[in-house]
């Protein structure tokens, strides 16, 4: 017998080219007024965030503009958002580009309904209220944040990025328009889409699985490993922008609603100690706690080489879950990901440090195979 499940998705999703202007319809039939518009000073110079002005002022919604969000969001950079917010009497929140503004604009929506420090909702379902409402227009193929139920915030003075699982944030309507990922760089796709790789494949191996994200992530495999290469290196190619578009979006929904696992909780841990970009953190982590994974998932990973395009038919599991394991190498490699940590400046003198820091965060349990400090000394190591 099937299990219950609570599936946690915005309540309107536009997607596709185009899917901006249908916003601008969508934005004249609802009662807002103003918003705080987070988003980053690039999307700023680039006049991608003069595009979505244009689309609110037709629409008769007045913007205040929050521009000042760091790659990896800080505590302060939500403070400063949510005083933004309040000074100017705001009744919504619109947030523009990756998951970095995303996840800032969540949090401070968090704070506008439940008040308090962000500090305190660390960690899973804290808040009480829902979330000031936020529409969220995505613009790389990648977190997904716009349609999960998560948000991550760094705490600089303790060097932790802060894990927010809460159903209260989710975004009122999410936008994906791949129009607006044109002509990304193509080290920024190749990070962004290699962190919605990992999503798909860590939710389809997570204890949390169940038949509806298994669909979703695999889908989302098969999208990624089909589009990516082509999206890093021929970025104005709108048919692979869109797939990467989709690939990310159906993975976020996956991983929100069965979770991740340790290799997220090692990448948090990078990007904490070391600010390092998520999605890079997470690639070159990927390889090596799925060859940890091995004895847990080998039948399951063994589906993902599948996805990824791989000839399986005549592999046992073990064999199998090694191929996908070089697939994700050479795919990773073919989009110009680092081949190490050492290359991005991380010193094993912190790894046990981070280690300890993994085994507490949030994704841990969801990971399929249990794992203790010395095991995530040992990946750090091996992923050097």
């Amino acid at each position: 017998m099937l299990e219950s499940r609570r599936i946690y998705l915005p309540p309107l999703s536009l997607i596709g080219p185009g899917a901006l202007n249908d916003l601008g319809e969508e934005l004249k039939g609802l009662p807002y007024e103003k918003c705080l518009f987070v988003t980053d000073k690039i999307l700023v110079q680039l006049g991608v965030a003069e595009k979505v002005s244009e689309v609110l002022k037709e629409a008769g919604v007045e913007a205040v503009i929050f521009d000042n969000v760091q790659p990896n969001p800080t505590v302060k950079n939500v403070t400063n958002g949510l005083k933004m917010l309040q000074e100017n009497d705001c009744d919504f929140i619109l947030t523009l580009g990756g998951g970095s503004p995303q996840d800032c604009g969540k949090a401070i929506g968090i704070l506008a309904t439940n008040g308090g420090d962000i500090k305190d909702y660390e960690g899973i379902h804290v808040s009480k209220k829902v979330s000031l409402p936020i529409i969220a227009i995505n613009t790389t193929a990648g977190t997904a944040s716009e349609v999960t139920i998560n948000y991550v915030i760094t705490d600089v003075a303790r060097q932790v990025k802060m894990v927010m699982v809460d159903k209260n944030c989710l975004v009122s309507i999410a936008v994906n328009d791949p129009v607006l990922m044109l002509g990304k760089p193509a080290a920024l796709t190749a990070a962004t889409g290699m962190d919605a790789l990992t999503h798909a494949i860590e939710t389809y191996v997570t204890k949390g699985a169940f038949g509806w994200s298994d669909a979703l992530a695999l889908e989302s495999i098969k999208l990624i490993s089909k589009s990516l290469e082509e999206a890093v290196h021929n970025g104005s190619n709108l048919e692979a922008r869109s797939k990467m578009a989709w690939g990310q979006f159906i993975a976020g929904q996956a991983f929100s609603n069965a979770g991740l696992g340790f290799v997220h909780s090692m990448a948090h841990q990078l990007g904490g100690t070391y600010d390092l970009p998520h999605g890079v953190a997470n690639a070159v982590l990927l390889p090596h706690v799925e060859k940890f994974n091995i004895p847990a998932c080998a039948n399951k990973l063994k589906k993902v080489a599948r996805a990824m395009g791989v000839g399986v038919l005549d592999m046992s599991d073990e064999e199998g879950a090694n191929a996908a394991i070089e697939a994700i190498k050479k795919l990773s490699k073919a989009v110009g990901i680092p081949s190490g940590l050492k290359e991005l400046g991380v010193k094993e003198e912190d790894f046990e440090a981070m280690a300890k820091n993994a085994i507490a965060d949030v994704c841990t349990g969801g990971n399929p195979r249990d794992v203790t400090v010395e095991d995530a000394i040992a990946i750090y190591k091996a992923a050097m």
